[in-house]
């Protein structure tokens, strides 16, 4: 299938689409976290480092099959998940987001000295499995999951603790084993997301999951809408669309991201899509396509 589509599309823009699904992926996990929850995690390019080290290495030195490793890399992200959210579950806004960076750079230091990672030189050789068709397959598999996942009880306890713990406490729900949860499932996929990614570019390094990482991911959640899914997708594109689009001003580049990214929260402070959810987007559609129907 990727064969077929290089031939109609240029490989550039093929590459750009598949960064932005992997993208997505990540960023749908880190929405589970921050936007649902309400969790601020600044560490999440620790938690893709973990999936993607943990993929290549079991591809590279263990021979194991892509799929295996893929899913070892979501797996062992999600552990760290875990190990994290346990110590932090009394911790809240700057102190959380401080211990989640603190926790990213032991990650990366640790590669760096980590042998059969390549230390700093990174790892290569990694084979290439994934492609534009495994990546959308994946990113409409994992959308659809999310959804089914927040309009769930399990969700909407999400969005209760973010709102107010004291009073979802107060209602029977159990903060401590959500949070610990949002936190498994948030990193898994971005332990998902980093096995992609690695198998893509069939290279990494510890510098590829450095802290600048991690705020473009924490930028395209708040762009596109805390909580959104459709939010955190648009951002998602904007936010990797938008440096390859001003290459065009070469130096100042970095200037203009940034004045883009000043402007759009000075105007759309609660992100381009609010917190608007899928089941708010199908029943504005099902009510449009019934009023139809009768005129």
């Amino acid at each position: 299938m990727d064969a077929v589509l290089s031939q109609y599309i240029d490989a550039y823009y093929l590459h750009l689409m598949v960064l932005i699904g992997i993208n997505i992926i990540l960023v749908l996990g880190l929405n589970i976290i921050t936007g649902v929850t309400g969790q601020l995690s600044m560490g999440h390019a620790g938690f893709m480092s973990i999936g993607a080290y943990t993929a290549a290495i079991m591809s590279v030195h263990l021979a194991f099959p892509f799929w295996a490793s893929l899913l070892a890399g979501a797996a062992a992200a999600a552990a760290f998940g875990f190990l994290l959210g346990l110590p932090t579950l009394r911790l809240e806004g700057d102190y959380l987001a401080m211990v989640t960076i603190g926790f990213a750079e032991i990650v990366r230091v640790f590669f760096l000295n980590f042998e059969p990672g390549g230390k700093a030189v990174g790892l290569s050789g990694i084979p290439e499995h994934t492609g534009f068709t495994l990546v959308w397959i994946m990113v409409l598999l994992i959308i659809v999951l999310n959804a089914k996942l927040l309009n769930s009880r399990i969700g909407r306890s999400f969005y209760a603790i973010r709102e107010n713990q004291i009073a979802a406490e107060a209602a029977g729900i159990n903060t401590t084993r959500l949070k610990v949860l949002a936190f498994m499932v948030g990193a898994g996929l971005a332990g998902l997301g980093g096995g992609l990614y690695a198998h893509y570019m069939t290279y990494i390094a510890p510098q590829d999951f450095a802290f600048m990482k991690s705020i473009e991911f924490l930028n395209m959640v708040v762009l596109g809408g805390m909580g959104s899914i459709p939010g955190a997708i648009l951002g998602t594109i904007v936010l990797t669309l938008a440096p390859e689009m001003l290459r065009i001003v070469a130096e100042y580049r970095l200037l203009f991201y940034g004045a883009l990214l000043v402007l759009l929260m000075i105007f759309r402070p609660n992100g381009l899509l609010g917190d608007i959810r899928w089941y708010d987007v199908k029943k504005r559609w099902f009510n449009k396509g019934v009023k139809t129907w009768e005129s």
